[in-house]
């Protein structure tokens, strides 16, 4: 394991580590973490933590982003504007009580709002075969999807670094992944959650938690007027520790570091 450690990190030499005040977001929301950039002009790779940028963990909802490419392109759904409908069985203990999301829907809703049941859906109609071709063929993580449930992104050990996310979310840019060009654009239009005269931040957040840890993403690119930034932000604590703000640092974690780069 430590051979192939090093070969990792040897094939993502380029990524070097950030300044030391990167860490201060993290401390301030008292959450371990890092937050891995890629700068797509000056082509650099930067980490807060060059190790962990490298550690597969369940993608959560961040798996939305080739979920919503696979369902297309395999006709799972024929559009993002397709209704899912809703199921009396889903399991709301499992995935906590959330009513705003108990209703038949679009998958452009279900992106939206994480409705983990309706991807679950499509995933009962896609198959994990299928998955497993899609998956390899765009080097996703670890295809690791041995668990017997649906839902293999939330749980089991299905796995994917900080680092492969950008790798992915590079191909889905640049539109390099073996997928049509109107499914890139449908996803392109899902992705955005802020617009402003400067610029425009396409991403999704994902939460999951498996192991009796918490495990949350936000992941995405930042476009400017003469740049775009990459990032990928992963923050795990136990289950057992109490931090109301969990949720909204994985998104201030990294705008913070983005006004320390004076994008933002």
């Amino acid at each position: 394991m430590r051979l192939i450690f090093i070969l990792v990190l040897l094939h993502f030499s380029s990524i070097t580590f950030a300044q030391s005040n990167w860490n201060q977001p993290f401390e301030e929301c008292g959450l371990k973490g890092s937050t891995t950039i890629y700068d797509y002009q000056k082509k650099k790779w930067l980490s807060s933590d060059i190790e962990d940028s490298q550690v597969q963990t369940l993608p959560a909802s961040t798996f939305k982003l080739v979920n919503t490419l696979i369902a297309l392109d395999t006709k799972a759904v024929e559009n993002e504007d397709e209704i899912i409908p809703w199921i009396d069985d889903y399991d709301t203990v499992k995935y906590g009580h959330r009513p705003n999301i108990y209703h038949s829907m679009s998958m452009k809703e279900a992106f939206r709002l994480s409705a983990g049941w309706a991807y679950i859906e499509l995933a009962k109609k896609i198959g994990k075969s299928k998955y497993r071709e899609y998956l390899t063929a765009i080097d996703y993580g670890n295809v690791d999807l041995s668990i017997e449930e649906d839902d293999f992104w939330n749980f089991g050990d299905f796995g994917i670094s900080p680092a492969n996310q950008i790798k992915v979310l590079l191909g889905i840019y640049e539109e390099t992944l073996p997928f049509s060009g109107q499914s890139f654009q449908t996803l392109k239009e899902m992705m955005i959650e802020e617009r402003t005269d400067e610029y425009i931040i396409r991403a999704k957040t994902g939460w999951t938690r498996d192991g009796g840890k918490d495990t949350g993403w936000w992941v995405g690119y930042l476009e400017t007027s003469d740049d775009v930034y990459f990032f990928a932000t992963r923050l795990i604590k136990d289950r057992s520790e109490n931090n109301p703000n969990f949720g909204a640092c994985r998104k201030s974690i990294t705008k913070e570091i983005f006004k320390q780069f004076g994008v933002l």
